[in-house]
């Protein structure tokens, strides 16, 4: 029998006590065996993961931008994304990746190893004084938020002096993927958007006058097939890369921390033998809290997904943290098990949507995971963790610890 009885007219993404633990209504969701119908979002829902994956790989459901208007104010921030990878389908979603995954390739990622170590092991000193100084440090402030920033920052070549404008920028942007944002969102959001867009223009004028080896050169100048890439797909290329990019890996850090502190079984692994299981526990801290919570597409064509119908013009989302909690899919599921493998999770995506940056994320939380714990093997929670106040991009604000 179907036990599923939730209103959902009623239910809501903004209530702060769902933000703050949305499992045991996902939970409640997947018992539906099917997508649910959102009155409020007026979309539909898939919260288990043969829908969610079956959402984020149908070639009849598109990642359709729509400008914001009005379309003066908004100019910058709506071709930001329409000349995104990620607001685009095929046959520009084709182009975009294919230029930009032959720039920003396997090869040139596992160049940064070295360099990613030498600023885990800068950030890990500096996080020693500052233990030193006051008795605690902030895991996402001092941590886990510098070094996915300042790895992208000098991957496209950011001047120094530019780079502390870059997470404000970004976190003012991603802001605008939320429901329910304000005016004030909305003003932070035209702001960063038009500002760091000029900071890129100024930066490829440069780069075709004096060449380097960063990312904004190697973009300005690849070519497939007799195609290039435009300034403003240049631009919006950039953009994406630093918002999508390191927020998966600061959310991906600071939530599979708190989750891993909060199980005796998980610190205990991370104290004694952090670094040979650094690969599952990195994928596990992916699955058990994502940084990404939901993924929304519109049907192009008439689509079924787990048994219901997505009319044209219908949207459906993936419900990505719901997914990797299905317990179809994993073994106990609600149990952080940072030895699980296989781990099938999802929150990098899927289909033509999968993170371009993902080898790049997991390269960051492979080295900085480890290196936390052999360098404070007693680290400790101080106090509450501070979560953000949304949903879609799920993250921390702070998280004091003491060692």
């Amino acid at each position: 029998m179907n036990t599923f009885t939730t209103n959902w007219a009623e239910f809501d993404l903004n209530d702060p006590k769902f933000v703050a633990n949305p499992y045991p209504v996902m939970a409640q969701l997947r018992l539906a065996g099917a997508p649910i119908w959102h009155d409020k979002m007026q979309m539909w829902l898939a919260p288990r993961h043969a829908d969610a994956s079956a959402v984020l790989r149908a070639k009849t459901l598109g990642r359709i931008f729509n400008p914001r208007e009005p379309a003066d104010i908004w100019e910058t921030f709506n071709w930001l994304h329409a000349d995104s990878i990620l607001d685009s389908e095929p046959p520009k979603h084709t182009r975009l990746r294919s230029l930009v995954a032959k720039a920003f390739n396997r090869g040139q990622i596992d160049r940064l190893a070295p360099r990613i170590n030498e600023l885990v092991a800068q950030l890990i000193s500096d996080c020693q004084q500052k233990l030193n100084e006051t008795g605690s440090f902030d895991v996402i402030a001092d941590y886990a938020e510098p070094l996915p920033v300042m790895v992208i920052a000098e991957l496209l070549g950011v001047p120094i002096a530019e780079q502390d404008q870059l997470r404000p920028w970004s976190q003012a942007i991603v802001k605008m993927y939320e429901y329910g944002n304000t005016q004030d969102q909305q003003a932070a959001a035209r702001a960063a958007s038009y500002e760091f867009a000029a900071l890129v223009s100024e930066m490829v004028e440069f780069r075709k006058k004096q060449p380097t080896t960063d990312l904004v050169t190697e973009l300005a100048l690849v070519e497939e097939a007799g195609e290039k890439l435009t300034l403003r797909e240049l631009i919006a290329t950039c953009v994406l890369l630093l918002n999508a990019g390191h927020e998966a890996s600061v959310n991906g850090f600071g939530n599979g921390f708190v989750a891993a502190m909060q199980h005796p079984d998980a610190v205990a692994i991370l104290r004694s033998n952090p670094r040979e299981i650094a690969a599952t526990a990195v994928e596990e801290f992916l699955r058990f809290d994502s940084p990404l919570q939901l993924f929304e597409r519109t049907a192009t064509a008439e689509t079924n997904i787990g048994g219901i119908t997505v009319e044209v013009g219908q949207k459906i989302a993936a419900l990505l943290g719901s997914a990797n909690r299905d317990e179809s899919v994993f073994r106990n599921a609600t149990v952080m098990d940072l030895t699980r493998d296989p781990n099938p999770q999802i929150g990098f995506g899927g289909g033509i949507h999968f993170c371009l940056g993902a080898p790049l994320a997991r390269l960051e939380l492979a080295a900085s995971l480890p290196a936390l714990f052999e360098a404070f093997p007693k680290l400790e929670l101080a106090g509450n963790p501070v979560m953000r106040p949304t949903f879609v991009l799920r993250g921390y604000e702070s998280i004091a610890v003491t060692a």
